[in-house]
């Protein structure tokens, strides 16, 4: 009999926030009389007091009710049960209780059946930590002791753990990346059965062990995602990687939380300059953005290593990308290290914070220099303009910058 676990002091103080906004769907479900329950990662992170993020809700209601009930609804996966129910802004994933036949492909059951008992449904989930569901009231509904795996920081399958990784290989990269977000062991059972089928990895689509693994190099607890990569030797499996293994091993035991994959990237690229930052971005299928921020960093740690902290490297790196590169610099350089409060002091100090902004522009040195063609002098000299300006040596003065290219004219050969 399956039996709903009331938390101590929960109620209106526990549903608070994003869970009390997608409470309205929740009654609205169950006024057309349907169950409906939120689960998984949500229930998981309010029982160990994280920062909630989505909430996902599991039904017995099937997709076809749902569009019916609900004005704004995005029908995303319909055959797998799953759509998007947009309510006062926010998009929540209601999911229709279920059972799955075999996974041909390693991430699609082949089929799935609709069912009305949630008991089922729990079965087929990764772990046992997100196989919990939770009723309006606050009730848990726990099968397979996750809460218990959560006091003991434990990361285990629902079920036989062989089976689980079968069905989607991706799950093995799953249980690394909540190692680093929670700080958990995985469970042995759990890892011998991972090691027996991490081969499977290479039938994941690269994209998704993308996503995973940005969430991994962000994880509070990195280095335990890291331990177990380098335990589990699953990088034999991973893009480039896998030809170049020393790479982890050489930074498993002092890598830290990194904001980005883009960050991760850089700092394999400083172990390792031979393999170029559009060789891992391409092998990864990641986007232009990541290639540029990871370019950024590498030219702005490869300008630190020459010349150390100052104006020309705060202004060239884009804000956005500073504490990237202090974390980095703290990463990478054994005996050197730079803080946020630095950098930002230099930043408050640029008189300029682009070439847009500077008091002179191309076409006023063609002016300056008529009988000289256009050309690569242009930039070359704009630049030094920029250098002089930045480095507080010359004032951002239309006059005084015509005056000082009048003196330091530019070499044709």
């Amino acid at each position: 009999m399956m039996r709903c676990y009331k938390q101590k002091k929960n109620g209106d103080r526990m549903l608070k926030g994003p869970f009390i906004d997608a409470k309205e769907i929740i009654n609205k479900i169950e006024k057309n009389g349907h169950q409906a329950y939120y689960v998984g990662g949500c229930v998981r992170d309010l029982l160990l007091q994280r920062p909630i993020g989505d909430i996902d809700i599991a039904t017995s209601a099937p997709p076809t009710k749902i569009l019916e009930i609900f004005d704004h609804v995005i029908p995303v996966g319909m055959e797998h049960g799953t759509v998007i129910v947009r309510q006062k802004g926010v998009s929540y994933e209601v999911t229709t209780f279920r059972v799955e036949g075999n996974y041909s492909d390693h991430r699609h059951p082949d089929t799935v059946q609709f069912i009305d008992q949630i008991d089922k449904d729990l079965e087929r989930r990764d772990f046992t930590i997100n196989a919990l569901a939770m009723n309006r009231e606050g009730c848990i509904i726990d099968l397979f002791d996750g809460k218990a795996d959560l006091y003991k920081k434990v990361i285990r399958t629902v079920g036989n753990g062989v089976e689980r990784f079968y069905e989607d290989p991706l799950r093995i990269i799953r249980a690394l990346r909540f190692s680093s977000q929670l700080g958990f062991q995985i469970e042995t059972n759990t890892l011998t059965a991972m090691n027996q089928v991490k081969h499977q990895i290479l039938t994941i689509a690269i994209e998704r062990m993308t996503t995973e693994m940005s969430k991994l190099v962000q994880g509070k607890y990195v280095h335990h995602g890291f331990a177990y990569l380098q335990k589990t030797k699953i990088y034999d499996y991973l893009p480039i990687l896998k030809k170049h293994p020393y790479i982890i091993d050489k930074i498993s035991t002092k890598i830290k939380p990194l904001g980005s994959l883009s960050e991760l990237f850089a700092l394999f690229y400083m172990i390792e300059t031979s393999i170029s930052i559009s060789t891992w971005v391409k092998s990864w299928k990641c986007s232009n953005k990541v290639r540029r921020e990871a370019s950024h960093l590498v030219d702005a740690l490869k300008y630190y290593e020459k010349n150390g902290l100052n104006q020309w490297l705060v202004y060239q790196l884009p804000s956005e990308y500073h504490d990237g590169f202090v974390r980095l610099v703290n990463l990478v350089f054994e005996n050197l290290s730079v803080s946020k409060t630095e950098v930002a002091s230099y930043e408050r100090t640029l008189p300029i914070r682009s070439k847009k902004e500077l008091d002179i522009d191309g076409n006023d040195l063609v002016e300056l220099f008529p009988h000289l063609n256009r050309g690569p002098w242009i930039q070359h000299k704009l630049q030094e303009l920029e250098k002089e300006v930045v480095f507080g040596k010359l004032n951002n003065n239309r006059n005084l910058l015509k005056e000082w290219i009048k003196w330091n004219p530019p070499e044709i050969n």
